[in-house]
């Protein structure tokens, strides 16, 4: 007799297209619904749960205090984090989602943010219903405010039963002890429809080159070092046209306006383009003829690099975080150091003056995200993990107690918990937005 499938929640505080959101779109669309049942709950209202719906995934959104969701840098380490009301919404946010998990009689929880992480995490400790953690950012001082680091990496030893990290980057940041449930399980690319250009040699021999980056428009992405990069290259090559695709959020406007004027002070306004937000993400991908990656801080995967490969463009990249992983150097991309333009004009002139060598490189970067990154190896080894999991775990009850297995520092890791929820917003604005390339539709 087949055995009933196993009911998958997983709980993500927004509902804003980032990349984590989008990463985890293509991974539960993809599950095997005979063996997992997937009921996707978000702490708000927006264009994921539409696409959740309209690939016939059950949704619902459970909604979180704006309060929790929209919580800012300034208010870090300030009393307003402390006031009651704030703690007692996330308190109150994290039983009910408790009761929301019980009465659906989930058999797991999977969580896909740093807010989802500490709410989902005590909420299922409480409906006992063993939780996986999946964290898609570095967990670091030199990306998150460093109380926020200490909070979350104490209560990664407490929380979860097991830990997915999306990169060996991301991993290595957790700092968790040895033998610890943690797997690594790389963001999955999805094929989209768009045909892959694989005629880098005979576009870059055309003389009339578009190079572009993506992402939104941030200062810690890089957009100042690809314009000071693209001056020296439209000197060497006075044809060569460049694309921003983006725009900035919430407090970044500032720094799109520095970029906008930058571009002028270096006298690109002529062959430079600021797509803004765009929904065509992968169409304008494949207009280019080489894409380009300048983030200054280590990326905790590299989303858009991954996607440049599968649309077989010469990628350039900055060599930190998980984007090593993803490009071997001189063998399906080039990295170059981070927040170093003339390296990354060097190295973009370099594919350009040598057009065969280009089309190497983005037929084997191609084939390099078609052999280890599609959504089916990523979604293989996620289904993987649930089994191990589900075995070791007995049978559920579904009602509530702060008397788990696991949870033995009771109430203090429980207010820590909800306090740091409240406050892992700030690491949007830290590096001045990582909510996610909502501007762009990628991270």
């Amino acid at each position: 007799m087949m055995r009933a499938a196993k009911r998958i929640l997983f709980f993500d505080h927004t509902a804003a297209l980032g990349g984590g959101e989008i990463a985890l779109l293509h991974l539960v669309a993809a599950l095997d619904l005979d063996r997992f049942r997937p009921l996707v709950v978000l702490g708000s209202e927006g264009p994921l749960r539409e696409k959740l719906e309209h690939a016939g995934i059950e949704t619902q959104v459970l909604p979180l205090s704006p309060d929790v969701v929209q919580t800012r840098k300034g208010s870090l380490g300030s009393g307003s984090l402390m006031k009651a009301g704030l703690i007692a919404r996330t308190l109150l946010y994290v039983f009910r989602l408790a009761r929301f998990i019980a009465k659906n009689r989930i058999d797991l929880v999977h969580t896909n943010s740093l807010k989802a992480d500490l709410i989902g995490g005590v909420a299922s400790r409480l409906a006992r219903v063993p939780v996986i953690w999946h964290v898609r950012d570095r967990i670091d001082e030199d990306y998150l405010p460093a109380v926020v680091v200490a909070v979350f990496r104490r209560l990664l030893r407490i929380l979860p039963h097991g830990v997915i990290a999306n990169s060996k980057a991301t991993l290595g940041t957790l700092r968790l002890p040895a033998g610890a449930n943690a797997h690594v399980v790389a963001s999955g690319v999805v094929q989209n429809g768009v045909a892959p250009a694989i005629d880098a040699a005979t576009r870059l021999r055309a003389g009339e080159t578009l190079i572009g980056i993506v992402g939104r428009i941030s200062p810690w992405k890089g957009q100042h070092i690809f314009l000071r990069a693209a001056a020296t290259v439209h000197e060497r090559f006075p044809r060569a046209r460049f694309q921003i695709i983006g725009s900035a959020l919430f407090d970044e406007a500032a720094y799109e306006k520095e970029v906008r004027a930058l571009a002028v002070t270096l006298g690109l306004s002529d062959v430079i383009e600021f797509t803004g937000f765009r929904q065509d993400v992968p169409e304008l991908i494949a207009r280019l003829d080489i894409l380009a990656h300048a983030s200054t801080t280590g990326e905790p995967f590299g989303q858009v690099v991954a996607e440049g490969m599968i649309a077989g463009k010469p990628v350039v990249a900055t060599n930190g975080g998980g984007v090593p992983e993803i490009i071997e150097d001189g063998t399906s991309g080039l990295l170059v150091p981070m927040d170093d333009a003339p390296a990354l004009a060097e190295t973009i002139i370099w594919l350009m003056e040598n057009p065969e060598k280009a089309e190497q490189l983005a037929k084997a970067g191609r084939q390099r995200i078609l052999d280890h990154f599609m959504i089916e190896h990523t979604v293989g080894k996620v289904q993987k993990i649930y089994d191990e999991l589900l075995a070791d775990v007995p049978e559920q009850s579904s009602s509530l107690s702060i008397r788990t297995a696991g949870y033995s520092n009771g109430a203090s890791s429980f207010r820590q918990g909800c306090l740091a929820g409240a406050t892992l917003g700030l690491k949007d604005e830290v590096l001045s937005g990582k909510t996610a390339a909502v501007a762009a539709g990628r991270d």
